[in-house]
């Protein structure tokens, strides 16, 4: 494991495997380093050819979590990993983590942006954000009701149905989630109201993947395909047979493409 120092004064650990050009991996929901071996399987295949970092976002694993959160924090801690790895970097956003990797390239040296499944709420496939989503998300963590949390997010802001949910509490992984429902709040304000926005991605001038599973659907496909919409220069790409939790052997040769073209 290294460290960074972000701009706060937050440390920021991180795994970086191989020693090419350098690509960031930015987590989505719950996703940090000894939680997520998907990543960082990831991280091994793209090692081959880049430098792939793998970092915890700030409030998991072994990272700090100053207060009091912005996004404007969670970029400078990519700007501190920017700058330990040469200046410069690519970046891939899974998830709740692509928005962050957007926000990133609008205002960091980024060469180039991979993004997969950013959840956007694009139709009436999906029902929108609850009114309160975020508030309700806030009040939970700060009553000490981790769990609860947890519960929230998944059928509130990532429409999971309330008997899986139930179903979920008592498996292995629950724990693990609920060690990072504080966390939840961050990504919830990465989200906002889930909507797709040209203004806030206006700056970002780089070619940028935009990547989906094929047996995730139209949701996840028009979500895709509406945030390719409003990109300077994007390319589409569906992954045959994947879902939002992709093979990291289906995805790795499809970004090391990308970042070597």
């Amino acid at each position: 494991m290294s460290e960074v120092t972000s701009r706060d004064g937050t440390k920021i650990a991180y795994d970086r495997y191989g020693d090419g050009p350098p690509v960031i991996l930015v987590g989505g929901a719950f996703q940090y380093r000894a939680f997520d071996p998907s990543t960082a399987q990831l991280a091994q295949l793209l090692g081959e050819r880049f430098g792939a970092v793998h970092y915890d976002r700030r409030g998991r694993g072994e990272s700090g979590d100053t207060k009091p959160y912005a996004i404007d924090r969670e970029i400078e801690d990519i700007a501190a990993l920017i700058d330990a790895v040469g200046g410069t970097a690519a970046v891939f956003g899974m998830s709740s983590g692509a928005v962050l990797a957007l926000d990133a390239a609008a205002k960091l040296p980024v060469s180039k942006v991979a993004v997969y499944e950013a959840p956007f709420i694009v139709d009436n496939l999906r029902p929108p954000l609850p009114e309160g989503y975020h508030e309700k998300l806030v009040e939970l963590v700060e009553a000490g009701r981790p769990g609860d949390a947890v519960e929230h997010f998944l059928v509130h802001g990532a429409a999971v149905p309330p008997e899986f949910v139930s179903q979920m509490r008592g498996a292995p992984m629950w724990p693990g989630f609920e060690s990072v429902a504080h966390t939840l709040v961050y990504d919830s304000a990465l989200m906002g109201d889930g909507s797709v926005s040209a203004d806030r991605w206006a700056a970002v001038r780089v070619p940028v993947l935009v990547a989906d599973g094929g047996a995730s659907g139209p949701v996840m496909h028009n979500a895709a395909k509406a945030l390719a919409g409003v990109l300077a220069d994007a390319r589409e790409r569906t992954l045959e047979g994947q879902g939002h939790d992709v093979a990291p052997d289906v995805l790795a040769p499809v970004l090391a493409e990308f970042f070597a073209g």
